[in-house]
């Protein structure tokens, strides 16, 4: 499916983390298909390869993989040093990666909690950490949080994913606002995205309903629009949910 958001990407690069699949690699697709030079930052390494192949033949922009966990602050800050010493700049931050373990509060493990908020939480605070000083320092750019509807309302099984959506909801209102403070020429966007039809859902829930659930690329084109609105204006943050969405409001 082609995109219906126009946005000339051209000259600009782009990283997503969680990017080797689903809505990451969804992002990315359009990114590049706007013209941005996308790197794809993933655990998947194979996956992400493969992505950035299909992206390089098909693409009018250029790809290539990032190793990096974020949940690592000491290795998302050196990807960031590499890349300042090849002289490469990230215009556009897209912090799509997480993970979920759907467990009663009852049965979680400390490890469980841990790799969940530190996932979804802390490693896009990690990047943001790194990318927002850069940006300023060069006077504009663009960061994008995906959110969830988990990140305004909750539901059982779901403790450690709120918290950290939520968390990631605050903290992308408070850099909105520093933002708009310090720099009018960086712009930043937290997306909530209802349930879509990737391997995040599907894998956990095999038997989930799909006419409930939104295709990925829908979730996409909302990130090209957040990055389409002229430097007057401001999207502080967009809700894309599925109409029969039974989470939100």
């Amino acid at each position: 499916m082609d995109s219906a958001v126009r946005v000339d990407l051209h000259g600009r690069q782009a990283l997503v983390t969680g990017g080797a699949r689903g809505l990451g690699a969804s992002i990315a697709r359009r990114l590049a298909g706007a013209g941005a030079s996308v790197l794809v930052a993933d655990v998947r390494k194979d996956l992400a390869r493969e992505l950035c192949n299909e992206l390089g033949a098909t693409g009018p922009g250029d790809a290539r993989f990032v190793e990096m966990d974020v949940r690592d602050a000491a290795a998302v800050a050196e990807v960031f040093k590499d890349l300042e010493a090849e002289g490469q700049a990230v215009d556009i931050l897209v912090n799509n990666a997480a993970v979920d373990v759907s467990k009663p509060i009852e049965h979680l493990t400390a490890d469980e909690v841990t790799r969940v908020v530190t996932t979804n939480l802390l490693g896009p605070m990690y990047l943001c950490l790194e990318t927002y000083r850069r940006m300023i320092a060069r006077g504009g750019g663009h960061i994008v949080n995906i959110l969830s509807t988990a990140a305004n309302r909750t539901w059982t099984e779901a403790g450690p994913y709120a918290a950290g959506k939520s968390g990631l909801r605050a903290f992308t209102h408070t850099l909105f606002k520093e933002a708009q403070r310090d720099c009018p020429g960086i712009g930043v966007t937290g997306i909530i995205a209802g349930g879509m039809e990737t391997p995040f859902i599907m894998e956990r829930f095999p038997d989930a309903d799909t006419s409930m659930l939104q295709s990925p690329d829908i979730v996409a084109d909302t990130v090209l629009y957040a990055l389409s609105v002229p430097a007057g204006s401001a999207v502080s943050e967009l809700v894309v949910v599925p109409r029969r969405e039974p989470s939100w409001p």
